[in-house]
């Protein structure tokens, strides 16, 4: 078993799998040590894993170390087994996931509605989940299916003969309905050789502006920081003293550096885990894919970590503690954190692969499918103006598929490209390639805007902060857009020269803008295009994509030289 003596669920959740355990990769001496006044705890977390069953490929496969060149890291197989091993090394272990644990998945798990990453996590013997956006693509209802279990209500069961749902609980301490009642589980306590451990879920607060509108109707999300302290001042009423925080908000590395660095920018997560109530003993953060290992003081002073595991199954987060069994406080002054990259040389769960085989399997017969060909990588890789050859590519394909409908030009936002379009052998693109590439099959839409909100919608790319500053993101255009664009200027003045077809654009005139779903609905803040008029229906993103390919190979990557930065002054 996986050294817990006993455990009660809270919600009468059913026990998760046990895990057969192993020697163990790091020196168990380094734990804090167990007495008779103390219980000692590892806390295992993973984050953003997305599905991934097989190893990631690519940009997205590679882990930096500070002592050598990058490695490739993660696979179900793999992680599985440095999870048993990282077990094996402690008494009492508990392991978590900080959300996006499916959704914008490989084929592989998406082809069955993720079905067999839920599967992956229970025979890894998660204990607690927080949900991050993506287990909310496919809405409310089938969040709902995953926790509970059942056949998908269209498809079925495809993957196995039954699907009985997550063997832990989904959290959201911030998310609720219309009317205020709780939406999820806030939090979940497990008792370690008698003392109790209380782990709370949050969510991004500004949740609904990264998810499709129609997958969060009727759903509210409130502030991460009131959730937390709201939330850990009942477990604490409840007599819970040892309190983890599964943070689905997370900060970026301002320069590259190891799994066990802590160079960071200014970010939510930092702030949040230095305001957050002292209740709380560790903060795993998730959903920037960011690898790190800090410490940051709680209001009282007190030190606590605050972590994140890269992304993909590449890391696990280690957390250990020492819990004083009369008060059942977190000894502080002993605890001990490391981000554990979850390498290729050592032996996979046969368990899980045998898992990874059978999906793998099962799709391939759909993933394997020629749709096209390429002349050579075709990269996520933004430019300084902030384009890329792969959107440029995407807008390109929806373009085309939208002409029908009057479309004039394309863009597409950057978050809704999952992976590079990889050049192989003899260069030929499958299906699984490109559904890699766009995993949420986007419904398309062409709206009509003037030239004005043409202009609106393009300085919307820079979004101005409080401290003065401006997030930008920028959206690949199709080639018959072109403009020039001033980051020294304010924001809302930044976008010049627009050109449909070569010609200026017109304020008073209108033009046909086709766009996926996601952003028609005032998706990452693009809200002008909520007031497009004359709305029409183009397909989907992939079979964009995938009829592009099959019209057009071998495709070369498009230059991306769409946009124009003003000169420095």
């Amino acid at each position: 078993m996986s050294g817990r003596r006993w455990r009660r669920r809270t919600a009468a959740l059913a026990s998760v799998l046990g895990a057969s355990l192993t020697v163990g990769v790091h020196s168990a001496a380094a734990r804090p040590s167990e007495d008779a006044d103390t219980v000692s705890v590892r806390l295992l977390a993973i984050n953003d894993l997305h599905g991934s069953l097989q190893p990631p490929k690519g940009a997205r496969a590679q882990v930096s170390r500070p002592d050598g060149p990058a490695t490739d890291a993660g696979g179900a197989a793999y992680l599985a087994a440095y999870v048993q091993q990282l077990r094996a090394q402690a008494k009492n272990s508990l392991l978590y996931s900080v959300g996006d644990s499916w959704g914008s998945s490989p084929i592989e798990s998406a082809l069955f509605h993720d079905e067999p990453t839920v599967n992956l996590l229970n025979l890894m013997g998660v204990d607690a989940a927080s949900i991050g956006t993506h287990e909310l693509d496919d809405g409310f209802g089938e969040l709902r299916r995953m926790q509970s279990g059942g056949c998908h209500p269209v498809e079925g069961c495809q993957f196995e003969p039954t699907f009985d749902g997550a063997r832990f609980p989904l959290l959201s301490a911030n998310m609720t309905l219309a009317d205020g009642a709780p939406a999820a589980l806030p939090y979940a306590v497990d008792y370690v050789d008698g003392v109790p451990v209380g782990v709370i879920g949050v969510m991004p607060s500004d949740a609904p502006s990264k998810i499709a509108a129609d997958s969060v109707a009727g759903l509210q999300f409130g502030d991460e920081l009131e959730a937390i302290d709201r939330t850990a001042d009942t477990l604490d009423f409840l007599g819970v003293r040892a309190i983890v925080v599964l943070l689905h908000r997370g900060d970026t590395q301002a320069t590259p550096g190891g799994p066990n660095s802590c160079d960071l920018s200014e970010g939510p997560a930092r702030e949040i885990a230095t305001r957050a109530t002292p209740k709380v003993d560790a903060i795993f953060t998730a959903d920037t894919h960011s690898q790190f290992n800090c410490t940051v003081d709680d209001p009282a002073g007190n030190p606590r970590p605050m972590m994140q595991a890269a992304s993909h199954g590449r890391i696990v987060s280690v957390v250990d503690v020492a819990i004083d069994r009369r008060s059942g406080e977190v000894d502080r002054d002993r605890t001990q954190a490391f981000n554990q990259i979850v390498t290729h040389d050592i032996s996979p769960d046969p368990m899980v692969a045998d898992l990874v085989s059978r999906a793998s399997r099962q799709s391939d017969e759909v993933a394997q499918r020629a749709v096209g060909a390429v002349t050579d990588d075709i990269t996520r890789e933004p430019t300084p103006g902030g384009e890329s050859p792969l959107g440029d590519l995407i807008a390109d394909a929806q373009l085309e598929a939208a002409r029908g409908r009057g479309a004039q030009l394309a863009l597409t936002n950057p978050g809704g490209i999952r992976a590079d379009l990889l050049f192989d052998a003899d260069g030929t693109i499958t299906y699984g390639n490109a559904y890699q590439v766009q995993p949420f099959l986007n419904p398309l839409e062409v709206r009509t805007l003037t030239g004005a909100q043409l202009k609106e919608l393009l300085e919307q790319q820079f979004q101005a902060r409080e401290d003065g500053s401006a997030a930008e993101l920028i959206l690949a255009p199709s080639a018959s857009l072109t403009y020039r664009l001033d980051r020294r200027a304010p924001v809302g003045s930044r976008i010049a020269d627009i050109r449909v077809e070569g010609e200026p654009v017109d304020p008073t005139d209108s033009y046909r803008v086709a766009v996926n779903k996601f952003l028609a609905d005032g998706g990452d803040g693009f809200t002008v295009l909520r007031d497009g008029t004359e709305p029409a229906s183009a397909g989907s993103d992939l079979d964009a994509l995938t009829s592009y390919l099959d019209a057009h190979s071998p495709v070369a990557p498009p230059a991306p030289d769409r946009i124009s930065i003003a000169p420095p002054a």
